[in-house]
């Protein structure tokens, strides 16, 4: 902090140990973000026409009221319904992120079935653990072998490296990366992996069909442990490395060498990220995944088993910050994913209810970041449709509000946080003072129920008061102690995150045969195709394969410089980063007379974007990689990269399949 409403550079805490003091490059320069000139201080009310961009500033007492008049009207004409509060995780927080919920809850609007994130990996990890948990992931740095798989986490988790290069240079440990093109991850691995989007499932029944064959199964542990190795055995004696490489293109002696290795060592720690789950077949991929580690006895040894995120951990009594006293189960919920389905009227999305008609936007830029993005904008221009967005810039869905509100950032107010990709609870206390009339997302909820009428003590609360009261119900002591130790350590002991009592199923052993309509999940909200999920371990091919029309499959992997559609305004992100680009293998590159920084288009039956050509070795032919996200507005006709991804829902618990694409590529 330079002042009272100045930060300098920012620095990890030496102290923590997970990080160790190390984060990542865009965080470190976050003051290019919290200082940006082009952050919204004043609350806007749209004088032009719907998502002419055109405002004028008002005060907040006539912004606010404009909103309580609209929601009063919606709800008076439809039933409450017809409100549908709309928030994700661009602030992480607890208080600042889900107090949304005490508002949707307190007056019965539509509810928010989360599922642009998580669902998918969680679902795939729990349905073999029963829970979602692992590993202590410090002990990457005491494993003989790191396998990272679907994850790059040198552009989205640094500190995965600090341990997993630790290992390697104190121990002599070996780093296997799998994914879908040659990255900066896989450029560090000793063994990278490369694969096709969606392929993965294939490839960990090779590994295991190996591991039976060779003897390197550890029969001790999977007959105590395991429901079902016998049939596990059975199942993957046809799917050798050879069937894989026909599936995943890659190489049968790199998936033999890669199952050696996983063979020979029991210290083999599995870093299963979310990447390889954004798929169709995602939570079958990532139990595939998951299994190996069982498979091996890798869970019996400190540096084994596997982790994906700590979730489960926790065990928070969210109740004061959400509302949940005064929930009622009968309110429908209605799917984050298919939000573009739902402003355009669709039934099915709509679960029969009434239209939605108002909505309050707090923490996402849905306009840029969610699937199916030309239904997305078509329901956002519907003249019967009013939008308040509560916001930081004036993002691509800011532009399409009626009432914009200027929002505070991580530093500017307290809240509470919990690590998904470590164990640590930590307090975010406010250091600056906000730019103009910035407010918190705590303020405007509350302030908003005060003039809807409704009650609830989490609205009379401070954001302390609300963290001290949270912590103290969920069993981690207080604020004050919080205060003094900085963060709470909540990593279970040796035996419970390595399940040496049991997983977390009423018989104790890891599922082989997951039951996937029962999969434990934090939404009770099914979807997809559940009926067709593989019983045990295999590629299931529900993907969008290639064909004659759609000759490539897209993903559209994270950049390194963004994190979504934040920090896409920061100059040193989008100098890093340069423009929106496409890789495709200098084979089709050739084939279809592209060159290197061509302008190409890429398009499919949802759309078409335009890119510039990257013409890249490190993915396989047939495949193509956008990394992402850049603003709409970065792309000559305004089309962003989700015009080409789809909104239809992965069982069983929903999920957006942003790297399940069946697409055509040509020059422009």
């Amino acid at each position: 902090m330079l002042d009272e409403r100045t930060i300098g550079r920012v620095r990890g805490a030496p102290d923590n140990l997970y990080t160790s003091g190390v984060i990542c490059a865009k965080v470190a320069r976050y003051a290019e973000r919290i200082h940006h000139p082009d952050r919204l201080t004043r609350p806007l009310i749209r004088k032009g026409g719907k998502g002419s961009g055109e405002f004028q500033t008002a005060s907040w007492d006539a912004a606010l009221d404009l909103v309580a008049e609209k929601f009063l009207i919606a709800e008076a004409r439809y039933r409450p319904e017809t409100v549908w509060p709309y928030q994700y995780a661009g602030t992480m927080g607890l208080v600042m992120r889900d107090g949304i919920h005490r508002l949707r809850h307190a007056k019965k609007y539509s509810g928010f079935h989360s599922t642009i994130c998580v669902n998918a990996a969680y679902t795939g990890f729990a349905a073999g653990t029963g829970k979602i948990a692992g590993s202590d992931p410090r002990e990457m740095a005491k494993s003989d072998l790191i396998v990272i798989w679907g994850t790059n986490p040198v552009n989205t988790q640094v500190n995965v490296m600090t341990h997993a290069t630790r290992a390697r240079k104190e121990r002599g440990a070996k780093i296997i990366a799998v994914d879908i093109y040659q990255n900066g991850t896989m450029a560090q691995a000793d063994l990278p992996v490369l694969v096709k989007p969606g392929t993965d499932a294939a490839l960990a029944c090779a590994v295991m069909h190996c591991l039976f064959r060779d003897g390197k199964a550890d029969w001790d542990y999977l007959d105590k442990y395991t429901d079902a190795p016998r049939e596990l055995e059975a199942h993957v004696k046809t799917r050798d490395p050879k069937w894989a490489e026909a599936i995943t293109g890659c190489p049968a002696e790199t998936i033999e060498e890669m199952a050696r290795l996983i063979g020979a060592t029991k210290r083999s720690f599995f870093r299963l990220g979310y990447g390889f789950a954004r798929s169709r077949n995602g939570p079958v991929s990532m139990h595939a995944a998951s299994c190996i580690p069982a498979v091996t006895g890798a869970w019996l040894h400190e540096g084994g088993g596997a982790f994906h995120n700590n979730a489960d951990i926790y065990h928070w009594n969210k109740s004061m910050i959400e509302g949940q006293d005064v929930r009622d189960a009968s309110v429908r919920m209605l799917d984050q994913s298919r939000i573009g389905a739902i402003l355009c009227g669709d039934q099915d999305a709509l679960t029969g209810g009434p239209p939605v008609t108002a909505m309050l936007i707090q923490n996402t830029n849905p306009v840029s970041v969610c699937p199916d993005q030309e239904l997305v904008k078509r329901g956002f221009a519907r003249d019967d449709l009013f939008v308040c967005v509560h916001e930081q810039f004036m993002t691509e869905t800011a532009k399409v509000a009626d009432v914009v509100l200027p929002a505070t950032m991580f530093m500017e107010h307290d809240d509470v946080y919990q690590a998904g990709g470590s164990q640590y609870i930590l307090l975010g206390p406010k250091l600056i003072e906000p730019p103009g009339e910035c407010r918190s997302n705590h303020e405007v909820i509350c302030a908003l129920a005060k003039r809807l009428g409704v009650e609830h003590a989490g609205f009379d609360m401070t954001p302390r008061e609300l963290i001290d009261h949270t912590l103290q119900k969920s069993g981690w002591g207080t604020l004050e102690r919080l205060e003094r130790d900085k963060w709470i350590d909540c990593q279970p002991d040796f035996e419970t995150a390595h399940y040496i009592n049991g997983f977390n199923w009423p018989d104790k052993k890891f599922r082989f045969k997951p039951d996937w309509p029962n999969v434990p999940f934090r939404s009770p909200t099914r979807s997809g195709p559940i009926e067709q999920m593989p019983k045990l371990p295999d590629y299931w091919t529900i993907i969008e394969v290639a064909d004659e029309a759609h000759p490539f499959r897209l993903a559209t992997s994270p950049a390194r410089a963004f994190l979504n559609s934040t920090f896409n305004e920061t100059p040193t992100s989008v100098k890093n980063e340069k423009r929106p680009t496409v890789m495709i293998h200098p084979d089709d590159a050739a084939r279809l007379s592209i060159a290197d920084g061509a302008a190409v288009i890429v398009g499919n039956a949802r759309g078409q974007v335009h890119l510039h050509a990257r013409v890249f070795d490190g993915v396989r032919t047939g495949v193509l990689i956008a990394e992402s996200i850049w603003p709409n507005e970065a792309y000559p006709d305004g089309k962003g990269i989700n015009t080409l991804t789809g909104a239809d829902s992965i069982a069983p618990y929903g999920g957006a399949a942003f790297h399940d694409n069946k697409v055509w590529i040509r020059a422009a």
